[in-house]
């Protein structure tokens, strides 16, 4: 089986992350979408684990061949452990890829049966990032269109905006 994870924190999952599984979704047998724990992040999460897992299952529920779970410690650990050979990484632009070509670096030094695969953003999302939908909606933007309905009335709870 040809099996591959789309690791990320998804804090909040964003339209141009949800292309970059669906276009993974045509490419593998399997795809596992890992959502990080990464509490390290700057300010930490948002939203909890459990709920950016279930944005994650509702946003991909059409997809017979995604399956979403977290996880907490090497990316490269868990490949292995699910057996997965192919990590999917999207890009939007030239600074994306300089810090992911240094993961992707490291995951082969940590194991080479393990490759990364990079898949471009497309046009409509270059500019799409959770921490600027965050930013936004934190502001009384409308992120509607940049996010998928539930995150947008959960972004409007979280931060205590009217929609």
């Amino acid at each position: 089986m040809n099996r591959a994870i789309c690791p990320g924190t998804f804090d909040p999952v964003t339209n141009g992350h949800l292309d970059i599984i669906e276009r993974s979704a045509g490419l593998f047998d399997e795809v596992i979408v890992a959502v990080a724990l990464n509490p390290e992040k700057r300010g930490g999460p948002l939203f909890s684990l459990e709920e950016r897992e279930s944005f994650l299952r509702d946003a991909t529920a059409h997809l017979p061949n995604v399956t979403v779970q977290s996880f907490d410690g090497l990316l490269i650990q868990l490949a292995d452990e699910l057996g997965a050979h192919v990590i999917v990484k999207g890009l939007r632009a030239v600074s994306d890829f300089e810090s992911e070509f240094q993961q992707a670096q490291l995951n082969h030094r940590l194991d080479t049966k393990v490759e990364t695969m990079f898949i471009m953003a497309i046009p409509e999302y270059t500019y799409l990032s959770s921490s600027a939908v965050r930013e936004i909606a934190a502001l009384g933007g409308d992120v509607s269109g940049m996010v998928p309905a539930s995150v947008v009335d959960a972004l409007a709870k979280r931060l205590k905006l009217a929609r």
